[in-house]
C-alpha cells in the first residue's frame, strides 16, 4: 500500500470525542456500562490533556528513548470470559479507563487517515457518526447485505455467490503486520504505529498477535488491517462485499467462485489470515436472494417485523442506541409475547430475535414487560435462551431502572432472585455476572447480600469485585464498606476506585476514609506517566468522586 500520510496528525481533539463516545457507548460493549465511563465523559478535558501530553512527550522523545518507555509501562487490563453462541465463549480484555482512553483516542486518528483508502465495498465502521459517534449508522449491517443483492451480476442465470468469514479473526491479527501497515499512513518520524503495537502487546500478555474485544480502538484496527487485503480483491477484478470478518463474493460461475475464493485466501494468508472453511458456501443466485430475503426479514414469518425494527443492529456488538419514541410507537403493533412464545417452543431458539425481544423490553408498557420478563427468566427458558444472555440482561436493568415500570419491580427482583440457586451454570463466565450483578444492585434481599458476599470473596476477578462493591454502594451496606476500608492496600486499584466512589454513601465514615487515606492516592493509582506537574488520573478521579452523585 502506498504511503498516504495526508493531514495525518493526533490532537488532543482526538481523545477529547474518544472520551465523549465512551461516555456514550461505555468502554467495552460485551461489558455492562461501567461508571468509569462517566468518570471519562465528566473528565474529558482534563484527561484529553493529559492524554496529548503523553502522547506528545514520547513523540519528542522527552520521556527517554520511545520504545523503552513503552516497554516500562504498566498498561493495566483484566481478561475476562465472554459466551458467544449457545455453546462458545471468547476472552475480553477490560482496559485500565485511562489506556481504554488512550487507545481509542489513538484509534480515531488513525482511522481518520485510513478512511480515504478504503473501500466503498466495506459496509463495516465507516467513520462519519453524527453527535459523540465515531461510526456513521447509515451504513451497516443491513446495508451490507442489501448492497449485495443490489449487484447486477445475481441477475445472472448461472450465477453463484459465495459467503465465507475469516476463521477467528480478533484473535489471529498480527501486531508486526498491523503495525507496518500504520506506518504506511504516519509521518515517517511518528512512534504512533510502535505504541499501538506495545500496548496491544501488553494486552496480549507479551503475544505478538490478537486484539482486545468490544473496545472501539479494535474496530479501527480490524479495519485498517483489512484495508490492503480489501485492495487485492478489487485488483484483482472480483465482486465482493464485507462486513468486518464476513466477505460476500459474486461470481458469474462456479469456477469464477473457485477462483475468486482462492484470491481471497491469499490475500489472508499473507497477513497469517484464513478462511473459515466449517462456514463458506457457495449458493445459486436466486438461492441467496431468498436467504438474504429472510435474513432481512421480509416475507410472511412472524417475526419479520421485529427484524426490520433498526435498533442499530451490529452483529459485532451487544450496545443497541435507538430513538426512543420512534421505536416505541413500532413496537405497538408487534405482539412481542406472540414471537416470544415461538420461540421457547423452538428446539434452537432463534438468538437474533431473542436478542431483539430482550431490547425492546423497555419500549413496552408494563403489564408487557412482566408477562416478557417473566418468560425470559424462567430458568428453563434462560438456558434455552442463554446465547443472547448478555441483552436479556440489558434489557431487564433498562426495564428495573425506569421509574415508569416501578409496580413490576417487586416481580422483577423475585424473578432475579432465583437465578443464582436455579441457573448457577449461566453465572460463570465474568461478564454473565457483572450483567447480573448489575441488574440487582437497586435493593437489597437477604438472597442477594449473601450471593454478593460469596461472590466477593470467591472470585479472583478484579471487575467482579468492583462490581459488588458497587452493589453495597447502592446498599449502603455499611458492614462490607468497613470490611474493605480495612483492608484497603490489600485492594487492587480498580476496587480502590470504586471503594472510594462509594465512601460517600457512607456520611462520616467515608468522609474520614477519604481523608485518611489521600495522601496515598498518587501512588496506588499511579500510571507511571505522571510529571511534576498537578494535573494528573489519580488527582482528576479524586476531584470526580468528590462531585460524583
Amino acid at each position: 500500500m502506498g504511503r498516504t500520510i495526508g493531514m495525518f496528525e493526533v490532537t488532543k481533539n482526538h481523545f477529547f470525542r474518544a472520551a465523549l463516545e465512551i461516555g456514550q457507548s461505555g468502554e467495552n460493549d460485551t461489558l455492562p456500562y461501567d461508571i468509569d465511563a462517566a468518570f471519562i465523559k465528566d473528565k474529558a478535558e482534563n484527561l484529553s490533556s493529559i492524554c496529548i501530553a503523553l502522547f506528545r512527550e514520547i513523540e519528542a522523545g522527552i520521556v527517554g528513548k520511545p520504545v523503552a518507555f513503552m516497554n516500562g509501562l504498566n498498561v493495566a487490563s483484566e481478561r475476562l470470559l465472554v459466551p458467544s453462541g449457545s455453546h462458545g465463549f471468547r476472552i475480553t480484555a477490560r482496559m485500565h479507563p485511562f489506556w481504554n482512553l488512550y487507545l481509542n483516542g489513538l484509534g480515531l486518528a488513525i482511522a481518520e487517515a485510513n478512511e480515504r483508502n478504503r473501500s466503498s465495498r466495506v459496509h463495516s465502521y465507516r467513520l462519519g457518526g453524527e453527535g459523540l459517534d465515531f461510526f456513521d449508522r447509515k451504513i451497516s449491517w443491513r446495508t451490507y447485505k442489501e448492497a449485495t443483492i443490489n449487484e447486477h451480476a445475481l441477475t445472472k442465470e448461472d450465477g453463484i455467490v459465495i459467503q465465507t468469514d475469516i476463521a477467528s479473526f480478533y484473535e489471529h491479527i498480527y501486531h508486526h503486520r498491523l503495525e507496518n501497515i500504520i506506518k504506511d499512513l504516519a509521518p515517517d518520524n511518528s512512534t504512533i504505529a510502535m505504541q499501538i503495537d506495545r500496548i496491544l502487546s501488553k494486552l496480549a500478555a507479551g503475544r505478538s498477535f490478537g486484539l482486545p474485544v468490544g473496545g472501539q480502538c479494535a474496530r479501527v484496527l480490524a479495519e485498517v488491517m483489512m484495508t490492503p487485503i480489501d485492495r487485492s480483491l478489487s485488483d484483482a477484478g472480483i465482486i465482493w462485499h464485507r462486513y468486518v470478518d464476513d466477505f460476500t463474493l459474486i461470481c458469474s460461475s462456479q469456477q469464477e467462485g473457485y477462483k475468486a475464493l482462492s484470491v481471497l485466501s491469499h490475500a489472508l494468508a499473507d497477513y497469517g489470515l484464513s478462511l473459515n472453511r466449517s462456514k463458506t458456501t457457495f449458493l445459486s443466485a436466486k438461492h441467496y436472494k431468498d436467504f438474504i430475503a429472510v435474513q432481512l426479514g421480509e416475507g410472511d414469518d412472524a417475526s419479520s417485523a421485529l427484524r426490520e425494527l433498526d435498533l442499530h443492529f451490529d452483529p459485532y456488538s451487544d450496545n443497541a442506541r435507538a430513538e426512543y419514541h420512534k421505536l416505541k410507537m413500532s413496537f405497538e403493533s408487534i405482539n412481542i409475547s406472540f414471537l416470544l412464545d415461538l420461540e421457547i417452543e423452538k428446539s434452537h431458539p432463534d438468538a437474533f430475535v431473542v436478542a431483539q425481544i430482550g431490547r425492546a423490553l423497555k419500549f413496552q408498557e408494563p403489564k408487557v414487560a412482566k408477562q416478557l420478563c417473566v418468560t425470559l427468566l424462567d430458568p428453563n427458558n434462560l438456558d434455552a435462551f442463554r446465547a443472547s444472555w448478555s441483552k436479556i440482561m440489558r434489557g431487564v436493568y433498562a426495564v428495573r431502572s425506569g421509574s415508569e415500570f416501578e409496580t413490576i419491580f417487586p416481580i422483577l427482583d423475585n424473578l432475579l432472585d432465583q437465578i443464582p440457586a436455579k441457573a448457577a451454570h449461566l453465572l460463570v463466565p465474568e461478564a454473565n455476572i457483572l450483567h447480573y450483578l448489575r441488574a440487582i444492585r437497586f435493593t437489597r434481599t437477604e438472597i442477594r447480600g449473601a450471593f454478593v458476599r460469596q461472590t466477593y470473596d470467591r472470585t479472583s476477578s478484579p471487575a467482579v469485585r468492583r462490581a459488588c462493591i458497587d452493589c453495597w454502594r447502592y446498599w449502603k451496606d455499611r458492614a462490607n464498606f468497613t470490611r474493605l476500608r480495612n483492608q484497603w492496600f490489600n485492594l487492587t486499584p480498580d476496587e480502590q476506585r470504586m471503594l472510594w466512589l462509594a465512601a460517600e454513601a457512607f456520611g462520616d465514615e467515608g468522609s474520614k476514609m477519604r481523608t485518611q487515606l489521600r495522601g496515598s492516592l498518587i501512588e496506588s493509582w499511579r500510571l507511571g506517566i505522571e510529571s511534576d506537574k498537578k494535573l494528573s488520573f489519580a488527582s482528576c478521579y479524586e476531584e470526580w468522586a468528590h462531585n460524583a452523585v
